[in-house]
């Protein structure tokens, strides 16, 4: 595996990309657990988004 660098300044920065992305459709159930998240458990919303 060759990894290219890109000179940002006095550092190099690793061109790192997903190989691939995937979009899911979480449906109604899921787009209504995820704004009861962000309004009332806002630290476990962002725990889950960062994961």
């Amino acid at each position: 595996m060759d990894i290219t660098y890109t000179k940002c300044g006095d550092y190099y920065i690793p061109n790192i990309a997903l190989s691939y992305t995937t979009h899911y459709h979480i449906g109604k159930y899921g787009r209504m657990r995820r704004t009861f998240l962000q309004e009332h458990r806002p630290i476990q919303y962002s725990d889950l988004v960062l994961m």
